[in-house]
């Protein structure tokens, strides 16, 4: 089986930044589930406004099997910032899906701040700052405050992002190596 870590957390969260970094200190390729999403099927906005956030969900988590199953090689993977709170009943093998991610000893939950005020105040910041996205404050607020309690209820490694990226990756990198050897240890 190709070793995988995952990287999970609420968009601005850094998986994006600390993931090719991480991936570059391990020696592991670096795959970015949005991209991956975008280079398919096209832009994930428009994907919610013709098939709403359920279609958009369903059709993400086909290309999330497709990449795991076109992998070769040991991958960061940086999944999309809801991918772990999707409804159970977007798709039927949705739950047993997200049981094995989150539980798996090398997913790796990034949040700026493990407290709800300061991680709302970080995030909504780095997503506002990115001009990419429309910048609506109210839209990152809500987004955060309902993905926040899902997010601290995952039973998966939790790592702060509030350092450089570079010292992020560090500390996964870290985690990473000591599970790899525990794992060869065993």
């Amino acid at each position: 089986m190709t070793p995988i870590v995952h990287l999970v957390g609420p968009g601005g969260s850094g998986k994006t930044s600390a993931g090719p970094l991480l991936a570059q200190r391990l020696g592991w390729q670096f795959v970015d589930l949005d991209e991956r999403f975008m280079s398919r099927e096209g832009s994930i906005g428009a994907s919610i406004e013709a098939s709403g956030y359920s279609g958009y969900a369903k059709r993400n988590i086909a290309v999330y099997r497709a990449v795991k199953r076109s992998l070769v090689c040991p991958t960061v993977l940086a999944l999309s910032s809801g991918f772990l709170t999707y409804p159970e009943d977007v798709d039927t093998e949705y739950p047993a899906l997200r049981r094995s991610i989150e539980s798996d000893a090398s997913t790796a939950l990034l949040l700026p701040a493990f407290e709800l005020e300061a991680c709302v105040e970080i995030i909504v910041r780095r997503q506002l700052s990115r001009p990419y996205l429309p910048g609506n404050r109210a839209s990152e607020e809500r987004r955060i405050r309902e993905r926040f309690p899902m997010f601290m209820a995952l039973p998966c490694a939790r790592f702060r992002s509030d350092a450089s990226p570079d010292e992020t990756a560090s500390r996964i990198e870290r985690f990473v190596r000591r599970r790899s050897y525990l794992e060869q240890a065993q």
